[in-house]
Protein backbone atom coordinates (compact mmCIF):
# COMPACT_ATOMS: atom_id res chain seq x y z
CA UNK A 1 0.00 0.00 0.00
CA UNK A 2 2.83 2.44 0.65
CA UNK A 3 5.00 1.72 -2.39
CA UNK A 4 2.83 3.83 -4.45
CA UNK A 5 2.24 6.81 -1.90
CA UNK A 6 6.22 6.90 -1.71
CA UNK A 7 6.81 6.97 -5.16
CA UNK A 8 8.09 10.93 -5.31
CA UNK A 9 8.33 10.40 -8.86
CA UNK A 10 4.39 10.35 -8.97
CA UNK A 11 2.80 13.62 -9.33
CA UNK A 12 -0.51 14.29 -11.38
CA UNK A 13 -2.63 16.91 -11.67
CA UNK A 14 -6.43 15.40 -11.49
CA UNK A 15 -9.16 18.78 -11.92
CA UNK A 16 -8.54 21.56 -9.20
CA UNK A 17 -6.08 18.87 -7.38
CA UNK A 18 -2.58 18.22 -7.70
CA UNK A 19 -1.36 15.34 -6.02
CA UNK A 20 2.65 14.60 -4.87
CA UNK A 21 3.64 11.78 -3.05
CA UNK A 22 6.95 11.09 -0.48
CA UNK A 23 7.40 14.52 -0.17
CA UNK A 24 10.17 15.20 2.49
CA UNK A 25 8.85 17.83 5.06
CA UNK A 26 10.92 19.64 8.58
CA UNK A 27 10.20 21.84 11.06
CA UNK A 28 12.81 23.65 12.48
CA UNK A 29 10.48 24.87 15.72
CA UNK A 30 9.36 21.29 16.62
CA UNK A 31 12.72 19.56 15.86
CA UNK A 32 11.09 16.98 13.37
CA UNK A 33 11.51 16.06 10.06
CA UNK A 34 9.59 13.76 8.32
CA UNK A 35 8.14 12.12 5.05
CA UNK A 36 4.29 12.83 3.67
CA UNK A 37 2.86 9.63 2.60
CA UNK A 38 0.30 11.35 0.47
CA UNK A 39 -0.21 15.50 -0.26
CA UNK A 40 -2.73 16.97 -1.94
CA UNK A 41 -2.78 20.54 -3.21
CA UNK A 42 -6.43 21.51 -3.21
CA UNK A 43 -7.25 24.80 -5.89
CA UNK A 44 -8.46 27.76 -3.47
CA UNK A 45 -8.07 31.77 -3.75
CA UNK A 46 -6.81 31.63 -0.50
CA UNK A 47 -3.73 29.18 -0.90
CA UNK A 48 -0.06 29.62 -1.66
CA UNK A 49 1.66 29.55 -4.82
CA UNK A 50 3.30 26.88 -6.33
CA UNK A 51 6.53 26.78 -8.03
CA UNK A 52 5.75 25.41 -11.93
CA UNK A 53 1.84 25.55 -11.30
CA UNK A 54 -0.70 28.18 -11.58
CA UNK A 55 -3.19 29.13 -9.47
CA UNK A 56 -3.29 29.18 -4.87
CA UNK A 57 -3.53 26.25 -3.54
CA UNK A 58 -4.09 24.57 -0.18
CA UNK A 59 -2.06 21.40 1.47
CA UNK A 60 -4.09 18.57 2.25
CA UNK A 61 -2.06 16.22 3.95
CA UNK A 62 -2.75 12.25 3.64
CA UNK A 63 -1.48 9.66 6.00
CA UNK A 64 -1.72 6.14 4.74
CA UNK A 65 -2.32 2.96 7.44
CA UNK A 66 -2.24 -0.76 6.44
CA UNK A 67 -4.76 -1.98 9.27
CA UNK A 68 -8.11 0.18 11.02
CA UNK A 69 -8.42 3.15 13.04
CA UNK A 70 -6.73 3.16 16.48
CA UNK A 71 -8.56 3.35 19.88
CA UNK A 72 -6.04 6.34 20.41
CA UNK A 73 -5.36 9.90 18.92
CA UNK A 74 -1.61 8.52 17.73
CA UNK A 75 -2.46 8.46 14.10
CA UNK A 76 -4.12 11.48 14.11
CA UNK A 77 -1.50 13.03 16.04
CA UNK A 78 1.53 11.64 13.57
CA UNK A 79 -1.06 13.52 10.69
CA UNK A 80 -1.06 16.97 12.51
CA UNK A 81 2.61 17.01 12.84
CA UNK A 82 2.75 16.68 9.41
CA UNK A 83 0.51 19.68 9.05
CA UNK A 84 2.44 21.84 11.58
CA UNK A 85 5.53 21.32 9.60
CA UNK A 86 4.06 21.93 6.39
CA UNK A 87 2.52 25.15 7.67
CA UNK A 88 5.83 26.13 8.68
CA UNK A 89 7.94 25.21 5.46
CA UNK A 90 4.73 27.43 2.99
CA UNK A 91 3.56 29.57 5.95
CA UNK A 92 0.47 28.78 5.51
CA UNK A 93 -2.53 27.29 7.53
CA UNK A 94 -3.99 23.41 6.99
CA UNK A 95 -7.16 23.13 8.49
CA UNK A 96 -7.49 19.38 8.27
CA UNK A 97 -5.84 16.53 6.48
CA UNK A 98 -7.06 12.45 5.79
CA UNK A 99 -6.07 8.68 7.51
CA UNK A 100 -6.74 6.35 4.84
CA UNK A 101 -7.10 3.10 6.27
CA UNK A 102 -6.82 -0.30 4.19
CA UNK A 103 -8.96 -2.52 6.18
CA UNK A 104 -12.05 -0.12 5.63
CA UNK A 105 -10.48 1.15 2.30
CA UNK A 106 -12.02 4.90 3.35
CA UNK A 107 -10.96 8.10 4.14
CA UNK A 108 -11.30 9.29 7.79
CA UNK A 109 -10.87 13.71 7.79
CA UNK A 110 -9.22 14.92 10.59
CA UNK A 111 -9.47 18.41 11.90
CA UNK A 112 -6.17 19.76 13.21
CA UNK A 113 -8.00 21.29 16.25
CA UNK A 114 -6.08 23.62 19.09
CA UNK A 115 -6.17 20.41 21.61
CA UNK A 116 -4.69 17.96 18.99
CA UNK A 117 -2.10 19.93 18.45
CA UNK A 118 -1.47 20.93 21.95
CA UNK A 119 -1.53 16.89 21.96
CA UNK A 120 1.41 17.17 19.53
CA UNK A 121 3.86 19.43 21.28
CA UNK A 122 3.60 17.95 24.52
CA UNK A 123 4.95 14.91 22.80
CA UNK A 124 7.31 16.79 20.77
CA UNK A 125 8.49 18.12 24.30
CA UNK A 126 8.56 14.95 26.09
CA UNK A 127 10.07 13.18 22.93
CA UNK A 128 13.00 16.09 23.33
CA UNK A 129 13.62 15.79 26.77
CA UNK A 130 13.57 11.90 26.68
CA UNK A 131 16.98 12.49 24.01
CA UNK A 132 18.49 14.78 26.26
CA UNK A 133 18.41 12.73 29.13
CA UNK A 134 19.90 9.95 26.57
CA UNK A 135 16.76 8.05 27.46
CA UNK A 136 14.68 5.15 25.23
CA UNK A 137 11.73 3.80 26.79
CA UNK A 138 11.09 0.20 26.97
CA UNK A 139 8.79 -1.34 24.54
CA UNK A 140 7.38 -4.80 24.22
CA UNK A 141 7.47 -6.37 21.12
CA UNK A 142 3.33 -6.95 19.54
CA UNK A 143 2.05 -8.68 16.72
CA UNK A 144 0.48 -5.23 15.63
CA UNK A 145 4.87 -4.41 15.26
CA UNK A 146 5.05 -6.80 12.32
CA UNK A 147 3.19 -4.11 10.54
CA UNK A 148 5.32 -1.46 11.47
CA UNK A 149 7.51 0.91 8.68
CA UNK A 150 10.30 0.70 11.20
CA UNK A 151 10.46 -2.61 12.52
CA UNK A 152 13.85 -3.32 11.25
CA UNK A 153 14.80 -0.14 13.46
CA UNK A 154 12.89 -0.75 16.71
CA UNK A 155 14.84 -1.25 20.12
CA UNK A 156 12.69 -4.88 21.06
CA UNK A 157 13.99 -5.69 17.34
CA UNK A 158 17.51 -4.61 18.68
CA UNK A 159 17.91 -7.00 21.11
CA UNK A 160 18.15 -9.11 18.65
CA UNK A 161 21.22 -8.52 17.16
CA UNK A 162 24.39 -9.99 18.99
CA UNK A 163 26.57 -6.69 18.49
CA UNK A 164 26.70 -3.24 17.65
CA UNK A 165 29.18 -4.09 15.15
CA UNK A 166 26.60 -6.21 13.21
CA UNK A 167 23.80 -4.07 13.75
CA UNK A 168 26.04 -1.33 12.08
CA UNK A 169 27.09 -3.15 9.07
CA UNK A 170 23.42 -4.51 8.51
CA UNK A 171 22.25 -1.23 8.17
CA UNK A 172 24.37 1.20 7.37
Amino acid sequence: MHERAHNEALTEKRGKVIITRGMNIKSHSLGLSGKCDVLEFHENPNGITLFGWEGRYLPFPIEYKHGEPKENNCDAAQLCAQAMCLEEMLCCEIKQGALYYGKPRRRELIAFTDELRQEVYEAVEQMHLLYMKGYTPNVKRTKKCNSCSIKELCVPALMKNPSVKKYLEENL
